[in-house]
């Protein structure tokens, strides 16, 4: 019976989009036995695929876990990550390694000079590579996302007013010019005309609480409440995702939900769009075309290193709202 190890370490968003790879090796190379390692923060992404066997996390460096590692005797060492850390990892384990195309020249090609060398491909189709030669090919079934029971209950939890036919929005995203500024999030919101419910982590709290504040008893803000788990059961009620490029755009394409989403300093060519398979799923992407200091990173600043951060600034909050209540409608 072969037996893989799969890496990603991280993050929420790129952990989803591996999926397919687990499924479809599991699915598709007979007797396959797929274990996948993560740091332990990300647990909850994977903790509940069952197409996985054995689920491996450390806290701090792979190196931790090497030994035991070792005396799995993996067939193969599918490296979905492709980083410095893997490379040790897999010197480590001393076993047949595949690892996926990423891309840094093409990147950093469109970051710094503004050329596109970028392959019109998801990088879902690009984790796919990574395992052709063991057969596998894509199942058109789009990625996965699973929530136990319990989580799911989460929507009961709700006050009644949004428990049925709301707008999940997403605020959040780890780098700010990711993230629409708080008062045009306002604006779209007050455009909306089902209730609205604002997802985000504990960074996000005070701002939740101010779109609230501002929009009345049609918006609840659940930032900082609600676990990973908690929050997909959440998308996964709702009519619409309106969401940045982020995690939980990932999972609500995942769980088959329309998706509104809003690209700030990255671009959709990077090859991270919501992605469905060949599901026919309505969802949109708002992006501020023209700008020549776009991308200005592959992941994100603290602030725009222009100072005037158009990407967002300049995002046409109508049309966005308009979108969004197409999508509620139509769903």
């Amino acid at each position: 019976m072969p037996k893989y190890l799969i890496l990603r370490f991280s993050s929420i968003g790129d952990i989803v989009l591996t999926t397919p790879v687990i499924r479809c090796l599991k699915q598709q190379v007979s007797g396959a036995e797929v274990h996948f390692l993560t740091r332990k923060s990300f647990e909850s992404v994977v903790s509940n695929n069952p197409y996985i066997d054995k689920l491996w996390l450390f806290e701090n460096s792979a190196t931790e876990i090497a030994e035991q590692l070792k005396n799995e005797h993996y067939d193969g060492i599918i490296d979905l990550h492709h980083n410095a850390r893997t490379q040790m990892l897999k010197w480590t384990l001393r076993r047949p390694s595949f690892s996926f195309r990423k891309l840094n020249l093409e990147k950093w090609l469109s970051v710094n000079l503004k050329i596109n060398r970028l392959p019109d491909l998801h990088i879902v189709d690009r984790y796919l590579e990574t395992v052709a030669s063991l057969g596998v090919k894509n199942d058109g079934k789009g990625l996965d996302y699973f929530i136990n029971k319990t989580d799911r209950n989460t929507q009961q939890r709700l006050p009644a007013s949004h428990r049925e036919k709301f707008i999940a929005v997403a605020i959040g995203a780890q780098h700010a010019t990711k993230r629409l500024p708080e008062e045009k999030l306002i604006r779209i919101c007050n455009r909306l005309k089902y209730p609205v419910i604002l997802l985000g982590g504990k960074s996000d709290v005070e701002t939740g609480a101010n779109i609230a504040r501002a929009c009345g008893s049609n918006v609840l803000s659940l930032c900082g409440q609600l676990s990973l788990n908690e929050s997909a059961a959440v998308i996964e009620s709702a009519e619409v995702l309106l969401t940045h490029d982020t995690g939980l755009m990932h999972i609500g394409a995942a769980l088959r939900r329309p998706v509104v989403s809003v690209w700030g300093n990255t671009i959709p060519a990077f090859g991270m769009t919501p992605y469905y398979g060949t599901d026919k799923v309505d969802h949109t992407i708002f992006e501020v075309g023209g700008l020549s200091c776009r991308p200005c990173t592959k992941i994100g600043f603290a602030k725009c290193p222009k100072g005037h951060f158009k990407c967002m600034m300049d995002q046409d909050e109508k049309s966005i709202a308009e979108c969004v209540m197409l999508f509620s409608e139509n769903n």
